[in-house]
C-alpha cells in the first residue's frame, strides 16, 4: 500500500473531527438538557441537521474539488464552518444555538472525506482505491470512538464548554495544516470537458448502485448510533456501563471492518464481490434480530459485532462506483455518491423514529423492536437485489 504523506494525514486528522462531530452529541445530552434547556427533540433534529447541512453540501463541495482542489476546499470549510460550529456550541445558551452550531459543523465537515477520496482518485492507481479508502475511513473512525467515552473523561476534568472551545481551537488547527500540507492534483487540461451532474446520471452502471449506497452505512449507522442502546435496555435490561460496553465492541468492529474491506476485495477478486458478501452477511444478521430479537445479552453483542464488521462496505461501494467515472467528474462524482449515503442514513433517523413509535404502541418491546429491524431489512434487501445488476468495476 502507499504511503501517506503528510497532507494525507492534515486531512485523515480533519476526517477523524466529522466522525466526532457526528457522535458527540449523544454524550452531551444530559448536560444539554440541564443547561441549555434542550429537550431529547431538539437534540434529534439538531443532530438532524448535521447530516442534512452535510448531504446539501456534496453538490458544491464536489464542484470545489473538480475547480479549486482539495487544499483550498478542505481547509477553508473545515476552518469556518467546523471551527465555526465548535465557537457557537460552546457559547450556546438556547436550543436554537445548537441547531445553528451543528449545522455550521455539518457544512465543516461535508469535505473531509471526499478529499482525500479525490486525491485516491486523481493519484493512485485505481485497485488501490478500495484498500486506501478503507484505511481512512478505519483511521478516521476512531474520531467516533473519541466522541463516547474519552470524550466524557474530558468534560468531567475541563467543563463541555472549556471542552467545546478547545475542539473549535483543534479544527482550525486541523484546517490550518490542511492548507500547509496539503498538494492539489495536477489541473486537468483544457482536453477535459467540463463536469456536470447530468453527465454523472447518464452513467448507467451507477444506476443500481445507487440504491445500496443510499441504505447500506444508513443501517449500521442508526442502530449504533439511536436504536442499540434503547434495545439493550428496554428488551435485554442492560445498564449503562454494559451498554457502553456493547457499543464500544459495536464502535470498534466498524473499524476493524473498513481496515478488512482492502483485503476482501484483493481475496474476493473485485469490490463488487466483497460488497455482496458484506451486505449479505448484513442481511443474515438482520434476519437474526427480527426474528429473534429478545436473545441473550452475549448473543447480542455478538450479533451487533457481526453488524458492525460486515456494515463497513462502504470503501467498497465507493471503490465501485469511482470506476466509472471519467477525470473530470471525480470530484462531482465521489462527493454524488457521498451525498447518497449521508442523505440515506440521515432519512433513515429521521423515519426510523415514527416506525418505532407506532410499534411501541402496538407491541411489547422485543416485538417493536423487531418491526424496526425489518424496517431497516427491507430497503437493504432492496438494494441488494438491484446491486446484483450492476456490472464489474472498470479498471482504467
Amino acid at each position: 500500500m502507499p504511503r501517506f504523506s503528510a497532507g494525507i494525514v492534515s486531512l485523515v486528522l480533519a476526517y477523524m473531527l466529522s466522525q466526532f462531530y457526528r457522535a458527540f452529541l449523544a454524550v452531551l445530552s444530559p448536560v444539554l438538557q440541564d443547561q441549555v434547556s434542550a429537550t431529547p427533540g431538539d437534540l434529534a433534529l439538531a443532530s438532524g441537521l448535521w447530516f442534512i447541512a452535510f448531504a446539501a453540501m456534496q453538490i458544491p463541495v464536489g464542484a470545489a474539488l473538480d475547480r479549486h482542489g482539495p487544499r483550498r476546499t478542505v481547509a477553508w470549510l473545515l476552518a469556518l464552518g467546523g471551527g465555526g460550529g465548535a465557537a457557537v456550541f460552546a457559547m450556546a445558551g438556547a436550543p436554537w444555538h445548537l441547531h445553528v452550531a451543528m449545522t455550521l459543523l455539518g457544512i465543516g465537515c461535508s469535505p473531509a472525506l471526499m478529499g482525500p477520496y479525490y486525491i485516491f482518485a486523481r493519484e493512485y492507481p485505481p485497485a488501490a482505491f478500495g484498500t486506501l479508502a478503507g484505511v481512512l475511513v478505519g483511521f478516521g473512525s476512531l474520531g467516533n470512538i473519541l466522541g463516547a467515552s474519552p470524550l466524557v473523561w474530558v468534560i468531567q476534568a475541563a467543563g463541555w464548554r472549556t471542552t467545546l472551545w478547545g475542539l473549535a481551537a483543534l479544527t482550525l488547527l486541523a484546517g490550518a495544516l490542511v492548507l500547509a500540507t496539503v498538494r492539489d492534483p495536477a489541473r486537468l487540461g483544457q482536453d477535459h470537458p467540463q463536469g456536470s451532474i447530468g453527465q454523472i446520471l447518464r452513467l448507467r452502471a451507477l444506476w443500481f448502485i445507487l440504491p445500496l449506497f443510499a441504505v447500506n452505512y444508513a443501517v449500521t449507522a442508526a442502530i449504533r448510533g439511536l436504536w442499540a442502546a434503547p434495545w439493550l435496555e428496554q428488551v435485554h435490561g442492560a445498564d449503562a456501563t454494559q451498554i457502553g460496553r456493547v457499543t464500544l465492541a459495536m464502535g470498534l468492529a466498524m473499524v476493524a471492518g473498513s481496515f478488512a474491506v482492502g483485503p476482501a476485495a484483493r481475496l474476493l477478486g473485485s469490490p463488487r464481490r466483497a460488497t455482496m458478501v458484506f451486505s449479505g452477511v448484513m442481511i443474515a444478521i438482520l434476519s437474526v434480530m427480527w426474528t429473534q430479537p429478545a436473545l441473550p445479552l452475549g448473543m447480542v453483542t455478538l450479533v451487533l459485532v457481526i453488524l458492525g464488521f460486515f456494515g463497513s462496505a462502504y470503501p467498497l461501494l465507493m471503490a465501485h462506483g469511482r470506476s466509472f467515472l471519467p477525470p473530470h467528474l471525480v470530484g462531482r462524482g465521489v462527493t454524488f455518491l457521498n451525498m447518497f449515503s449521508i442523505g440515506g442514513v440521515g432519512i433513515m433517523q429521521f423515519a426510523s423514529r415514527p416506525v418505532y413509535a407506532a410499534a411501541e404502541g402496538a407491541y411489547p418491546p422485543a416485538q417493536a423492536f423487531a418491526m424496526l429491524w425489518l424496517f431497516f431489512l427491507v430497503p437493504l434487501v432492496v438494494g441488494f437485489l438491484l446491486y446484483f445488476l450492476t456490472p464489474e468495476a472498470r479498471h482504467d
